[in-house]
């Protein structure tokens, strides 16, 4: 049924209508899909049915522009950080795809004090925005410029996983060390364990 067909990034309906489920992701109070396929609703006994999105088996998933992704921060310099995208929404890629998030697309504010060394570590996971697609080499350039968007999960040199204290600052709660980092203001749903 071709009406059930739908486009990445397209609008499904109200937040308050459904819950979002797997292929989809919720902004500002809208069910967004992350994915082109096919729209499932499935009634909850707890009251709100799940709206998901499966993807035709054939067609890949692909970061698409203003798509927020989670990678994984690979390596880092003064100028930007490599990552490899790892989810979009809340789907796994199946092949890796490599980004950068330049210097003056970390913060919305202040852009030309940040420091990529004190926003980000190789090995941080983090969720961003995807600002363009890839050129050849498959490099999606990234944004990290929203309160929601920055790292979600950092480990300190002790290897445990700090805790966020500020926007700019995480904490390790065995050695209580501080580090820099450009903190997302995490949304549940994009937590990936």
């Amino acid at each position: 049924d071709p009406l059930s067909t739908r486009l990445l990034g397209e609008r499904l309906c109200s937040a308050e209508e459904a819950t979002a489920g797997s292929g989809t992701y919720t902004r500002h109070g809208f069910i967004f899909s992350s994915l082109a396929g096919c729209l499932e609703k499935r009634s909850e006994d707890s009251g709100l049915p799940v709206v998901s999105v499966v993807r035709d088996t054939e067609s890949q998933l692909l970061p698409d522009v203003g798509a927020v992704v989670t990678c994984k921060v690979c390596s880092i310099n003064s100028r930007f950080a490599k990552v490899h995208i790892l989810y979009v929404g809340s789907t796994p890629l199946k092949s890796t795809f490599r980004g950068t998030i330049r210097r003056e697309d970390i913060r919305a504010t202040e852009k030309d004090k940040v420091e990529v060394y004190k926003s980000f570590r190789p090995g941080d996971i983090v969720l961003a925005k995807v600002i363009s697609l890839g050129d050849a080499q498959s490099n999606y350039l990234l944004s990290t410029a929203e309160n929601e968007l920055g790292v979600v999960v950092a480990h300190s040199e002790a290897g445990v996983q700090m805790v966020p204290i500020s926007w700019c600052e995480m904490q390790c709660p065995q050695t209580h060390t501080k580090d820099f980092r450009k903190v997302a203001r995490v949304q549940p749903q994009f937590l990936q364990t």
